[in-house]
Order: C-alpha cells, then structure tokens, then sequence
C-alpha cells in the first residue's frame, strides 16, 4: 500500500520535474499514456481483445487519480508558519490518500471483471515497474562500460 501510494507520488513528482526541466521539449501526457500502456499490455501479456476492454476502465481510473493529484499540488503552497493551516492541509492530504487507495481498490475489483486476478495482478506490477523505470539513471539506458 505504501509502495503504490508512493510510486503515485514519486510519477507526479516525476512528470512535473520532467516537463519542468525539458521546457523546450514539452511533455506530451499522450505519449506518455500510450508507453505506459504498451508497457503494461507487452508486461501482462494482454491479447488485443484484453486490451481493448480493459484500457478504457484503466484510463477512466488514471483521470480520477488525476484529480486527486490536481488537489496535492495546490496543498504545496501551505504557508508552514501557520500550524492551523498546516493541520488542516495534513488532514487534507490524508483524506486524499484514503480517497485515492478507495478509486484504486475500486477500480481492481472492476478489472477483475475483465480480465483474471492474475492478469490484474500483472498488470499492478507492471504500472509499479514503468514507473521505477523512469527514476533509472539515463531513464533505464545501458550504463557504458569501461
């Protein structure tokens, strides 16, 4: 649970530092969503069939998850010398957490009508490891060898 919730974190933290950083290469979320879901139909082993059913589901999930991001970053902005409002943005944030872990749990049980828990659980994994792939050194690339 953790692990997911932190992996969510550290791919918005990513993406906002990434389109950041390449200010003249703007991120594109498009490509971005098409990697990740090639990424996870090539990992899960999902035929064209499994796919088509199942990403529709996944994104509508994503674009919930999304919101709840969208209220993360205004959080940020907390001025920490006031200990009201740092108490408040705290049970703010642990609200959203809570909310976030119930789309997930929702949205597994939904996946689950789809396609076998053992596909669902692939596809988990998979999501988890796209994103660990981007926090590699040279985003994944070979290291060169002396």
């Amino acid at each position: 649970m953790r692990i997911c919730k932190f992996l969510i974190i550290a791919l918005m933290t990513f993406v906002v530092s990434l389109a950041q950083a390449q200010k003249p290469k703007h991120f594109d979320p498009e490509r971005f969503q098409r990697e990740l879901e090639q990424f996870i139909a090539t990992q899960a082993c999902l035929s064209p069939a499994e796919s088509a059913e199942f990403f529709p589901v996944y994104r509508e999930m994503r674009n919930k998850q999304w919101a709840y991001f969208a209220n993360e970053r205004r959080l940020r902005h907390i001025d920490t010398s006031d200990d009201k409002a740092c108490a408040e943005a705290i049970r703010k944030r642990d609200a959203g957490d809570l909310e976030l872990k119930r789309i997930q749990q929702t949205y597994h049980e939904k996946f689950m009508t789809i396609l076998p828990a053992s596909k669902v659980y692939l596809i988990i994994k998979a999501e988890d490891n796209f994103h660990r792939r981007l926090f590699k050194p040279n985003n994944g690339a070979k290291k060169k060898t002396k």
